[in-house]
């Protein structure tokens, strides 16, 4: 076992990070994208964080241990997709370990044939017009300190703008334009996805406010609107995950997928329920298709 490998015994984050900045690659053998390396990465790290609780390594888990991690709280509400991702991700990894000598056996690979990338369209979730108003109230109700602030405020964005957890990790302080009328965030064109702007809803403005405000006192560098960390860091899906999961969870949301995605369905639903066209809508939402308006169109025509 080499230096580097042995780097996997004594600071796994490390050698993680390493690992897939040298020689990590998807099946293809492409490198993986700057974006997929990151998301990589925490679920890595939620992964190892969850085998330290168990008293187990990087070195010793087993099939148990990943059948434990299923059963946590944020694993239990993770889709058929996630899912899929966790296993090839766990599957690369004990592959490469196995192969540098610091495991023995490969406990993901038998999930390989048992996990399956969904072959259908996953049923929409989204909050009804009563879950939404108990959203937008409970998003009122006073943040004990800079990390409720923050997470109401986020919530809050993706309940006010319709917009994806991409855009908001690269929203930017010079993006919010509060004291415009009506006020809006511009999000950056990304993909297909042209630039736009996107007036906010007014339950979000004084949260969204307050937050800019206390972020504009601290020793923050960067520019992003959101940050999680003093060097300015963007924040992970799966941060922005647990931050609507706990949302949802306050008021009682049953749901199979508490995530952003499923308040930018509920933000969707909104407008499609005031009156907007779907060419109004997906616009909003940076579409390029009425696919997704005419799904959640048809759950207020089923209603």
């Amino acid at each position: 076992m080499t230096r580097m490998d042995s780097l996997w015994l004594t600071n796994p984050t490390r050698a993680y990070r390493d690992w897939q900045a040298r020689e990590a690659a998807g099946a293809d053998r492409r490198p993986f994208s700057a974006r997929s390396i990151v998301q990589h990465q925490a679920m890595f790290e939620h992964f190892r964080r969850h085998l330290l609780a168990r008293g187990a390594s990087i070195a010793s888990f087993g099939a148990a241990d990943i059948e434990a991690f299923w059963q946590t709280a944020d694993a239990k509400h993770y889709s058929q997709a996630t899912r899929m991702r966790y296993v090839k991700l766990l599957d690369r990894l004990c592959r490469h370990l196995v192969f540098a000598g610091v495991r023995r056996d490969n406990p993901a690979a038998a999930l390989l044939g048992a996990e399956r990338w969904p072959d259908a369209d996953p049923a929409l979730q989204y909050l009804d017009a009563a879950e939404d108003a108990r959203l937008q109230a409970y998003l009122q109700s006073p943040a004990e300190d800079l990390a409720s602030l923050r997470s109401r405020a986020i919530v809050a964005t993706f309940l006010a703008t319709g917009v994806t957890a991409a855009e908001a990790r690269s929203a930017r302080l010079v993006d919010l334009s509060t004291d415009a009328i009506p006020p809006y965030l511009f999000v950056l064109a990304h993909g297909p996805r042209d630039a736009r702007t996107v007036h906010l809803a007014d339950f979000a403005v004084p949260l969204l406010c307050a937050c800019r405000a206390r972020r504009e006192t601290l020793p923050i560098e960067g520019e992003l609107l959101f940050s999680l960390t003093p060097d300015g860091r963007s924040i992970t899906d799966m941060s922005f995950g647990r931050i609507v999961a706990a949302a949802l969870e306050a008021i009682g949301f049953a749901g199979a997928e508490p995530s952003p995605r499923t308040l930018r369905n509920t933000f969707c639903r909104r407008q499609l329920l005031a009156g907007r066209s779907r060419d109004e809508v997906s616009r909003i939402l940076g579409l390029t298709s009425h696919r997704t308006c005419d799904r959640i169109a048809a759950t207020i025509q089923a209603d």
